[in-house]
């Protein structure tokens, strides 16, 4: 049978009984898989690469090594996160790299979405690849690969998290998820003792806030960005949105307007509020969003976030919208 097709007598993880039967066969399955060898993850926080190295960190211990690549474009605390749940908490064997400047330096100046994509993509393989090449005794290289990924590429998903990683390595791929729905994985994560805030964590583009800071990204901007960014998601955790949205998040264009400030001209940034749902990612409607919530979190920004001195509300649904701006 095709161990990349989903059998049909499989149940789908709703509950933590059936969590835990799940991991208790993946820890034994990736014990034979694996051996004494060691394993290596890109390990971004988000919640399936985060599930992943859960569950190898209870099969194979420090032979997992961990490489967490702060790119300079990650949400307010992400990395921060990262560093307290597995290093910390679970006692990883990590790998931390803050590679913001490297990141920023090559992405200045440019303002073309598929360029920023592709420097994003490209400058990432090639941090973790001489973190690779600095590791003796690998011989796996564990994956965040789910169902939906394997069905979007006709069962071919190579390197998902790592794209492009070179040939030259040779690993063995580690997919313990890759027959599992999100939904599925969510409820493995909170099985395996992952705190809610990287269980339930939103979808987020791997170029991360790369594509929300538009046109040509510029460090005073991301920094208001990351900023505003922070308040929408504490604002929608209090008032209990953040349940119930797919996804809601800020962007930030690369233009200035006039305001007021101190009773003088005030030129800032607009900081545009997204907030959709979605069931495939194909089609989005708006989430209604009640005007207090929405005026509370505009006084936030205006008065907390230096550099943004109007709040927008987009109210476009997909199509003809797409999800994110870039």
């Amino acid at each position: 049978m095709d161990k990349n097709v989903r059998p049909d007598s499989m149940v789908r993880i709703t509950t933590k009984e059936l969590a835990d039967a799940f991991i208790e066969k993946q820890i034994a399955e990736l014990k034979a898989q694996i051996g004494n060898g060691k394993v290596l993850l890109a390990l971004s926080g988000g919640v399936d690469s985060s599930v992943v190295a859960a569950l190898l960190i209870r099969a194979v211990g420090k032979q997992l090594v961990c490489v967490h690549v702060n790119h300079g474009l990650m949400r307010k605390g992400e990395s921060e996160q990262v560093i307290e749940v597995f290093e910390k908490q679970l006692g990883a064997n990590l790998i931390y790299i803050d590679a913001t400047d490297r990141f920023l330096d090559k992405l200045a100046g440019v303002s073309d979405p598929e360029r920023k994509r592709k420097i994003i993509g490209a400058e990432f393989i090639e941090v973790f690849s001489e973190e690779a090449e600095k590791l003796s005794g690998i011989k796996f290289l564990g994956q965040g690969t789910i169902y939906p990924d394997i069905l979007e590429s006709d069962g071919v998903k190579a390197h998902h998290n790592v794209g492009g990683l070179p040939e030259r390595y040779n690993f063995e791929l580690v997919e313990p998820v890759k027959l599992l729905f999100k939904d599925e994985v969510r409820v493995v994560g909170k099985a395996l003792g992952l705190p809610d805030s990287m269980v339930y964590r939103q979808p987020f583009p791997g170029p991360g806030l790369g594509v929300r800071c538009l046109g040509a990204i510029t460090r005073d901007r991301l920094a208001a960005l990351r900023e505003a960014d922070a308040i929408l998601r504490e604002e929608f955790d209090k008032c209990g949105l953040a349940q119930k949205v797919w996804q809601y998040f800020i962007a930030v264009p690369d233009f200035k307007s006039t305001g007021v400030k101190d009773g003088k001209r005030y030129e800032g940034w607009p900081a545009i509020i997204r907030a959709i749902n979605t069931k495939d990612a194909m089609t989005a409607s708006i989430e209604e969003v009640p005007y207090p919530v929405l005026k509370k979190i505009t006084s936030r920004i205006l008065n907390e976030v230096q550099g943004i001195n109007r709040v927008l509300f987009d109210l476009s649904p997909k199509p003809v919208a797409t999800i994110e701006w870039e």
